[in-house]
């Protein structure tokens, strides 16, 4: 596999700082620029994340005296220099939008974390063992914006990455139905107990904006390609409440669901641990051999113990069985900051890297 030069836009948040220590190392990405706000550029990268550098290990070496670029004014430099970018910068939706299109228009790939292309219609999504697919509308997108390699990928929102995935392998029976209810912990809000003192001890009963995302999202994940749009899915209902909890890392997701089909318990473990996607059939860097880990304890999957599974990028369950007013119910668990955010846009530059489409 030959190598790719890719910058970090919006470095000096949780989720840029994130990138940078799964890309110490990447066999495939070299990280050739940085880039933040106006207020960071200018400075090398130590200096401008001094006091808030959020990772538990030191900055990587290659990344600290690197000078920050101005994700805005430096665009075009950027451009040039890279493959492509991985993009979490902290700004408006509107210039989220404007930002991730110039970058496309300047014929550089964007991998997002961002929000606001997720609902563009010929914008890919993409959970990579969920919908690769997904990335054929690239070809769409390019048309509209006047592109050869431009193009703009987004992941979604972190909060789904626990229970969508451990729906999808039951979807051959058909959900109609489908609550939710998600436990997200604080490093979702960009924080952690030294920054947000108040979380000690609490529990706040809304995020704003996030069930909406959590009922939406997932039905474009599994929505089909039409016309050059990617077109929702008319089922499953979803409904879902979205509380912060006291937790450093990891959104877990209390999930109740109801089948066209019946399916039992025992068939519905073995369809989920026995899942693989793209990323484990190309044996992607990033992906864990095992997508789903299905626990028999009662008492798992647990934050602390099984966030982490195969590098943070394994989805956990259990509590598998059935309810006696929907037809089944279960629990998951997914490390937020890495599978639900920068570890699956890495995992997406991936498959975009193995299929080509940076080429």
């Amino acid at each position: 596999m030959k190598t790719y030069n890719v910058a970090v836009v919006g470095a000096t948040g949780m989720v840029g700082q994130r990138f940078l220590t799964l890309l110490d190392g990447h066999p495939w990405f070299k990280v050739k620029a940085l880039a933040a706000s106006a207020r960071s550029a200018g400075k090398p990268y130590r200096q401008s994340v001094e006091g808030r550098w959020m990772m538990e290990g030191p900055i990587p070496a290659e990344a600290a005296g690197m000078i920050v670029l101005d994700a805005q004014a430096d665009a075009e430099k950027i451009a040039g220099m890279v493959d492509f970018i991985l993009c979490a910068v902290d700004m408006k939706k509107e210039e989220i939008t404007e930002l991730e299109e110039r970058y496309a228009k300047l014929e550089c790939p964007v991998v997002s974390n961002n929000s606001a292309h997720r609902h563009t219609p010929d914008v890919p999504m993409v959970l990579p063992e969920v919908n690769p697919e997904h990335l054929e509308i690239i070809a769409a997108q390019r048309k509209r914006l006047g592109t050869k390699r431009g193009f703009i990928a987004v992941k979604p929102n972190c909060s789904i990455q626990s229970y969508v995935p451990a729906l999808h392998p039951l979807r051959q029976f058909g959900i109609k139905e489908v609550l939710a209810c998600t436990y997200q912990a604080i490093s979702g809000a960009g924080k952690n107990f030294e920054t947000w003192p108040e979380m000690v001890d609490n529990l706040i009963p809304y995020i704003g904006g996030e069930e909406e995302k959590s009922e939406q999202e997932p039905l474009k994940i599994w929505g089909d390609i039409e016309d050059g749009e990617i077109v929702k899915a008319q089922s499953p209902v979803i409904t879902t409440q979205c509380l912060r909890v006291p937790v450093s890392d990891g959104h877990t997701a209390a999930v109740f669901v109801n089948f066209e089909q019946k399916v039992d318990v025992e068939t519905a473990k073995e369809l989920m641990r026995s899942f693989q996607g793209e990323p484990q059939k190309l044996a992607l860097p990033s992906a864990p051999k095992q997508f789903l880990h299905v626990f028999e304890e009662d008492n798992r999957p647990q934050a602390r113990l099984d966030r982490d599974l195969e590098g943070g990028m394994a989805v956990s369950v259990g509590r598998v069985r059935p309810d006696h007013v929907y037809d089944m119910k279960f629990v998951c668990l997914s490390h937020n900051t890495l599978r639900g955010a920068a570890g699956g846009a890495v995992l997406t530059a991936e498959l975009l890297a193995a299929k080509g489409y940076f080429d």
